[in-house]
């Protein structure tokens, strides 16, 4: 009887019907039925599939392009948003010149971490490769190129403190802009080219002003004053007003300066208090303004229409650190990863990723895309950059241990003058770990290397609960001391890659008169939080804390220009203080936690007994009762393994009882 096919079709009465029957009903309801999964199935994955940004828009590499590492994922862009009113990216002719494209794509300048400093680069995806245009014992930051093309304003610390230079990019010709030992940086031209806007950090706060590139003497205009931080100021083509990130609402936002007011100056545009908002960029015709929203781990390029304050701001996809070509048609953006940075552009047309991700081989400190005359730079570069070789290695490995373990295996060396429970390392890192320190102490004016937490964990020591591949007992790994956070002299910056955690540690310098480090604008968090008592510190395992004044070092990016990298946290390091592992350096050189531990140990000390039960009992030798003995039957449960079909059966063996 098929009583439910009738109510599916509409009738209210049974009706009886052969099996044959139901069956011939019931087989074009299944096949509706799948075909209708398999609709759902294609409407619900094609924007999930967008969503995640994978190889379905991935772009395709060129020899001036090449793709970033396998574990790099696609830019994620954004679907389903509303257009923006601009024109669409034309693809370049394939038989453009090198100066034709510069000539029609504009340069991208930007400043890398190249060895142990932070040097100046041109660069285009198309038509030229990264060419140096400093290269000198100094770090040079913040590149803004004017709107001519033909000058760089950057913050440089070639005097021994960050003040402002602008670099004549035909001539080469270098002119100083400030001088002060207090930290100054993040210049922007205005549109005529004759005044600066930058940060600079004074009386323990950073604020933004203004100076005339005219006449530099003159005293600076202070274009902010309040307590919260005041920074990456960028002015407007348009001439009257000036975005930068401010945190006087409590938490970074982006904020509009207009210059043609007094009263009603200053007034939040992006009013996200669920993300972090940071560097605002201007579309070439002022109309645009760009920024990157962070929430959850995220974070995400924004559009917002000058001329449609009321909408919604447009999200592009993902990334940091946007920047308008000079077409006002593609966006640049970074794209952070854990332990590495990478660059990618959107088409915004249609949003979707320009190039395939482009890996930088250092951090990046500013970057700026314009037009101009660039094919005289072009051919001024050879003059401009003395050096287009590679920066040398900042160490090499040098195997000390005599003698030598066998099957090519590495032994374990000392650490001199440090203080740790076992001060040994790997004998191909332990040059890593001695430049690492000897760099940190010249930029902290410390020793922060001196005394560590753990180095070198033997194999014969239990591991601490749930951390068994403990990277320490690789001699690869180093645990720095948690006493410097205890004591404020370190901080630590909680990220989100992916769904997991990392922590971006940053060192207290010892002169904190501008000589040695920079500002910290971001907030750390406080994980001894936990511990005050607040229920809600405690299930978020700490809490943001307020940012401290002074000059700090990114130990986490120095850790790294040496192969040493961070670990994600373990799921629980919220109520597990050891799991948070925010203070663990691992150099594994593309190795696997078993891969390095059997670099230093041979396979049978790895080898693990493990006892598996016999479900046959084994026969035992019994001996034949002699003079005076009797055979007494005594009942003894042999302990089966309780498997699928195995019980536990008492089974009786003889015992020898003497007779009285």
């Amino acid at each position: 009887r098929c009583l439910w096919y009738n109510r599916i079709a509409g009738d209210t009465f049974p009706m009886k019907t052969s099996p044959r029957a139901s069956t011939r009903l019931l087989i074009p309801l299944l096949v509706g039925l799948l075909f209708l999964n398999i609709g759902l199935l294609i409407a619900l994955g094609v924007p999930l599939i967008r969503q995640r940004g994978w190889s379905l828009f991935s772009a395709t590499p060129t020899a001036a392009n090449p793709p970033a590492s396998d574990s790099d994922p696609a830019p994620i862009p954004a679907v389903n948003s509303p257009q923006l009113e601009l024109p669409p990216y034309i693809p370049p002719p394939q038989t453009t010149s090198v100066e034709e494209g510069l000539q029609r794509d504009g340069l991208i300048i930007l400043s890398l971490r190249d060895g142990n400093y932070n040097h100046l680069f041109a660069y285009h995806p198309l038509y030229l490769p990264l060419t140096r245009i400093t290269n000198n014992p100094w770090d040079d930051i913040a590149p803004t190129v004017n709107p001519e093309g033909t000058q760089v304003a950057f913050s440089s610390r070639r005097n021994g403190y960050w003040n402002l230079y602008i670099l004549d990019l035909n001539t080469g010709n270098l002119k100083q802009i400030t001088d002060t030992p207090e930290y100054v940086g993040e210049p922007s031209w205005s549109p005529d080219g004759t005044w600066l806007v930058y940060e600079g950090y004074s009386g323990s706060n950073l604020d933004i002003f203004v100076l005339s590139t005219a006449d530099p003497a003159q005293t600076p205009i202070r274009l902010t004053e309040s307590s919260g931080i005041d920074g990456s100021p960028v002015w407007s083509p348009r001439g009257r007003e000036v975005a930068f990130v401010s945190t006087r609402s409590g938490e970074p936002e982006i904020w509009l300066a207009r210059l043609d007011e007094v009263d009603n100056r200053f007034v939040n545009l992006s009013q996200n208090a669920d993300s972090r908002e940071s560097h605002p960029a201007w579309s070439p015709d002022g109309r645009y303004l760009a920024w990157a929203s962070e929430s959850g781990g995220v974070s995400s390029l924004m559009v917002r229409d000058q001329q449609k304050p009321e909408a919604t701001p447009h999200l592009i996809g993902s990334g940091s650190r946007p920047i308008w070509n000079p077409q006002g048609n593609v966006l640049l953006a970074e794209i952070r990863f854990p332990n590495h940075t990478a660059l990618t552009a959107y088409t915004l047309s249609d949003r979707q990723p320009l190039y395939a991700l482009i890996r930088l081989p250092g951090s990046l400190m500013g970057v700026d895309w314009k037009g101009g005359r660039f094919p005289a730079l072009y051919r001024a570069l050879p003059r401009i950059s003395n050096a287009a070789e590679p920066s040398p290695p900042l160490w090499s490995a040098v195997l000390t241990a005599n003698p030598h373990p066998p099957s090519g295996r590495f032994g374990i060396v000392p650490l001199f003058d440090v203080t740790a429970p076992y001060a040994y390392l790997h004998d191909a890192v332990d040059e890593a770990f001695n430049n690492l320190r000897r760099q940190t102490g010249s930029e902290l004016g410390w020793d922060l290397l001196s005394s560590l937490e753990s180095a070198y964990f033997p194999l014969t020591d239990p591991p601490p609960p749930g951390m068994e591949a403990n990277w320490l007992m690789t001699g690869r790994a180093i645990a720095l001391n948690p006493a410097t956070l205890n004591a404020g002299w370190m901080v630590m910056v909680r990220e989100e890659y992916g769904g997991q955690t990392y922590w971006r540690l940053y060192a207290k310098t010892r002169f904190q008169d501008g000589s040695q480090g920079a500002p910290l604008q971001l907030q750390p968090w406080d994980i001894s939080a936990r511990y005050a008592g607040n229920p809600q510190a405690y299930e978020q395992g700490g809490r943001l804390a307020s940012v401290p004044d002074g000059y700090w070092v990114d130990f986490t990016e120095l850790a790294q220009r040496y192969g040493w990298v961070r670990l994600p946290a373990l799921v629980n390091w919220r109520t597990y203080f050891q799991a948070a592992r925010f203070n663990q350096f691992v150099l594994n050189e593309g190795l696997d936690w078993n891969a390095a531990l059997q670099e230093i140990y041979p396979p049978e000390a790895l080898a693990t007994a493990t006892p598996i039960p016999s479900r046959t009992p084994t026969p035992a030798w019994t001996p034949t009762p002699g003079a005076g003995q009797r055979h007494t039957p005594t009942p003894t449960p042999t302990i089966i393994p309780a498997e699928a079909g195995i019980t536990l059966t008492p089974t009786l063996h003889p015992t020898w009882t003497p007779l009285p």
